[in-house]
């Protein structure tokens, strides 16, 4: 009997062993880190969900914020673009606080419509605001044309009602992948100009160009080739454009701003009033 009294006694002392080395191991692991594992493995950020993309939504990781323009509503007209981030969207609020001209994300790929377009393309023309729809191009998905074709399809059209603006391409870093979408220098400008092409095609209208600098230059190699006929919408959120793509000597419209009131994506067309509802007639 004292035998196994003995045996007892020694497996309940290494079982307090074990359970003491085990507590130090949890108590040694860094669980204060969301980017890093117990094995010290980088946590992978999540991917967005494919359809979620919206215009500028890689401008601030990549060029970063500096400031926002001084009020020169003389000479520029406040507007906003949208996407189903928003939902619906209070365009009376925004009406009343100057904003004359708005963008709704119509689509994304050949795989994605916004739900709240209707809401969104509508209702800010109901309020009387000069409207216009953006595709979100995903080039490693589809081709141009046929991206330029669902677009169309589902909400990017144009008429020449002096309220309806040109189709935008928003071309931009890519948010579920490598920045260029895994394309060429050259093999982007032909995928862009294919959307241009077949979109013009479509609506006897050139579309307007959304991009950054900075991403154009990384993944056209700062192309010029596409200034002299499409109008550009410049993206920076700083006090001023700064420098602009090759081929552009001006900007059309300038995304200024991610936080703005009412809706964050704040814009500013390059003209008064009269001229905006010009440049929409074509």
């Amino acid at each position: 009997m004292e035998s196994v009294r003995i045996s007892i006694t020694a497996a309940i002392r290494r079982s307090r062993f074990l359970a003491a080395g085990l507590l130090l191991a949890v108590c040694s692991l860094d669980l204060t880190s969301p980017t890093a594992s117990a094995a010290g493995e980088p946590v992978p950020v999540p991917v967005p969900v494919r359809g979620s993309a919206r215009m500028g939504m890689g401008v601030a990781a990549h060029d970063g914020q500096d400031g926002v323009p001084v009020d020169t509503r003389a000479t520029h007209t406040e507007g906003v673009d949208v996407s189903s981030h928003q939902g619906n969207v209070a365009w009376s609020t925004l009406w009343n606080s100057g904003v004359r001209w708005a963008y709704a994300k119509a689509t994304e790929g050949t795989y994605y419509k916004n739900p709240y377009h209707p809401q969104q393309y509508g209702g800010s023309y109901d309020v009387g605001m000069v409207r216009g729809a953006y595709h979100f191009a995903t080039p490693d998905t589809t081709g141009g044309a046929a991206q330029a074709d669902y677009f169309v399809d589902h909400g990017g059209g144009w008429s020449e009602d002096a309220r309806t603006l040109p189709g935008a391409l928003d071309i931009e870093w890519n948010p579920y992948g490598p920045s260029c979408y895994g394309k060429s220098r050259a093999a982007m400008i032909t995928w862009i100009r294919d959307f241009l092409n077949r979109y013009k095609a479509r609506t006897g209208r050139d579309a307007v160009i959304y991009t950054a600098t900075s991403w154009w230059t990384e993944c056209t190699g700062n192309y010029a080739g596409f200034g002299s006929t499409n109008p550009l919408w410049i993206a920076r959120y700083a006090s001023t454009v700064g420098t602009l793509p090759a081929g552009w000597s001006s900007y059309t419209m300038w995304q200024y701003t991610s936080s703005g009131p009412t809706v964050g994506d704040h814009d500013r067309f390059n003209g008064s009033a009269d001229r905006l509802r010009t440049f929409s007639r074509g």
